[in-house]
Order: structure tokens, then sequence, then C-alpha cells
């Protein structure tokens, strides 16, 4: 009994690890630009703003406080996007994530992805990753994007997620996420 035990536990923590170390390695590679906001910052973030008087600040605050971390991956590289792609495929095989929506315009693909929370509106994970954007052009240079890759982890209420997408300046398309509880 204490093997199985040990066994389950030791199978959990890899799983949990493994999204981690799996989609980390985009941070430090070249074409590739990333943003990594962990619960220390969202924190430090959520106190600076504990006195005002803006409901829309406040609902924002709200929805940070839950978040463990948050992770954008962006490239224009498709040898890049194709490891991304890759990446994204082995890591869904691996876990319990599901799919909550896809949607196609042209030629970009945008497809989300969670894992369940503690009641139907909370997940524990949002897992957003666009491809196919090659005439979006973004930033002084005129970037081209090819590829998104949003991971949220965290106790995330899907209803108010569009707070947190219009102030962080996230993807517009996790505006539509939090019609799955509706």
């Amino acid at each position: 009994m204490k093997k199985s035990i040990l066994l389950i536990t030791a199978l959990t923590v890899s799983i949990a690890g493994f999204s981690q170390s799996l989609f980390d390695k985009y941070e430090n590679m070249d074409h590739v630009a990333s943003v990594i906001v962990n619960k220390s910052m969202v924190n430090l973030l959520a106190s600076m703003g504990e006195n005002t008087d803006d409901p829309e600040a406040r609902e924002f605050l709200e929805v940070a406080r839950g978040l463990d971390q948050l992770k954008v991956f962006i490239t224009e590289d498709t040898s890049t996007s194709s490891d991304m792609k890759r990446s994204v495929d082995k890591y869904l095989k691996s876990s319990t994530m599901e799919e909550l929506m896809r949607v196609k315009d042209d030629d970009t693909y945008v497809k989300f992805y969670i894992k369940s929370g503690k009641d139907e509106h909370h997940v524990k994970e949002l897992l957003m990753f666009v491809t196919g954007m090659d005439n979006l052009k973004v930033g002084h240079d005129g970037r081209n994007i090819e590829t998104v890759l949003v991971s949220l982890t965290g106790d995330i209420d899907l209803r108010k997620i569009g707070t947190l997408t219009n102030k962080m300046d996230l993807p517009g398309e996790l505006k539509r996420a939090d019609k799955k509880g509706e």
C-alpha cells in the first residue's frame, strides 16, 4: 500500500513539474520573446493597489491574486513554432487538460485548454496556443508573429478572465474563454 501511494505521489509530482520544465526551455531561446510573472510579483502588484477606489482595478486585483504564474512565449520563427506545437501536443497527451474551445480565422488557429478547478467557473490552468499569425506585425520594428503560447496557473475564475486580459494586455481571444460557465 505504501509503495502504491509513493508511486502515485511521484507520478503526480512529475506530471505537475512536466509542464513547467517543458515550456521553460523557450524562455532563453533565440527568436522567442517571453514574459514570466510569478506569484511573488502578483502579490507585490496586488499589495500596491489594495487601497484603490477603482472598481475595475479591484476586480483585476481579485483575479490576479488567484494566479500562481503567468507565462507568455511569442515567436516569429517557423522552426521554433513547430517545436512549440510538438511541446504543447506532448503536454496535452500527458495531462488532464481538456479542450475548451477552438477558433479558426483564415490561417490563424486559436486553441484553449483547461484543467478543471474547484467548480465549473474555476480552472487550475488555462493554456492558450495560437498559430498561423503570419500577417500580424507588432512592436516598433514591425516584428511578424507566428505563434503565441500563454499559460496561466492558479485559481482562475473564467467569468473574470476578460478583466485580466484587458489589464495585462494579453491576447484578446482569452476574453472568449469566460463563456465556458455561461
